[in-house]
């Protein structure tokens, strides 16, 4: 069995999916013991799934002519935490529209198949592992080279406005000076589509021969980086080969980086994060 989870407010119950049952056929299964008008939700749910994963409570509620704690109580009653865990699992066993021969449509496609492995791939416990090193660590150094090195530039300046101690160095002999003066109290963190570009392994193998946590995210968790690294975030290839631009990796790694980001800032008080938006402010104002 499998354990989904689901950062709804005020919904924090575990549910376990059986596999061998889709969305539809639980719901199927579990609407005989609903009064009516939970039975009015199911039914809608049943007939209109593909229009149900675009409502919210409120239109669901309208549409089966009953009030949204109906609905969210005949989701419960069905074996949910609440309507949006039951609109994720339904739109996530929702096959993909049949693809249209044109470019748009097959790239939307590849990066919903990329977002959904990356999720299937990514250990939740790795990743908060990630995040109390990052939060914990006195001093950050952020490396990474070639197509990884815009996405973890951008997570720097995201850290940077939560009052992170964060270091990105873009030259290869700056990263090697940055994690050369770290200690164990310390943290490197790496980012890798292939877990072997040289320069990134070469900096992060230098932290970990100085006794420094080394934290990695990469597609691949048996890699040389991997094997360096104390805490290994791995989001699954995106793709059947090695592409030269590997792009649809690197959307799992950014929702991986922006999860990371989401477990930080929820320790950031609201005074601080309204200063930072009048950094924000000022700056374009300057523009």
């Amino acid at each position: 069995m499998q354990v989904h989870s689901d950062v709804c407010a005020g919904e924090e119950a575990m549910v376990i999916s059986r596999p061998d049952l889709s969305v539809l056929a639980r719901v199927r299964a579990s609407s005989s013991l609903l009064g009516p008008s939970e039975s009015r939700v199911a039914a809608l749910i049943l007939e209109r799934p593909a229009e149900v994963v675009m409502w919210s409570t409120a239109e669901l509620a309208q549409a089966a002519g009953t009030s949204t704690a109906t609905v969210i109580r005949a989701c419960q009653s069905l074996g949910f935490r609440g309507f949006q865990h039951l609109r994720l699992e339904l739109a996530r066993s929702t096959p993909l529209r049949p693809r249209e021969d044109d470019v748009t449509s097959d790239t939307f496609d590849d990066a919903v198949e990329a977002v959904r492995l990356a999720q299937d791939s990514v250990n939740p416990v790795l990743l908060q592992e990630a995040a109390t090193a990052l939060r914990h660590a006195r001093r950050v150094v952020l490396v990474s080279n070639g197509f990884s090195g815009p996405p973890l530039q951008d997570f720097a300046m995201r850290l940077s406005i939560l009052g992170r101690p964060v270091e990105a160095p873009v030259d290869p002999l700056a990263q090697q000076f940055a994690v050369n003066s770290l200690t164990a109290d310390d943290l490197c963190f790496g980012l890798s589509y292939s877990g072997a570009n040289v320069q990134t392994l070469r900096a992060c193998a230098a932290a970990a021969d100085r006794g420094v946590r080394v934290a990695v995210v990469t597609s691949f968790a048996r890699s040389p980086i991997g094997r360096t690294a104390d805490i290994v975030v791995a989001t699954g290839p995106a793709a059947l080969t090695h592409d030269v631009d590997p792009f649809l990796a690197r959307i799992g790694h950014t929702v991986v980086l922006h999860a990371l980001h989401s477990a930080l800032a929820s320790d950031v008080a609201p005074s601080d994060a309204a200063g930072m938006r009048h950094v924000v402010a000022e700056a374009i104002a300057e523009e």
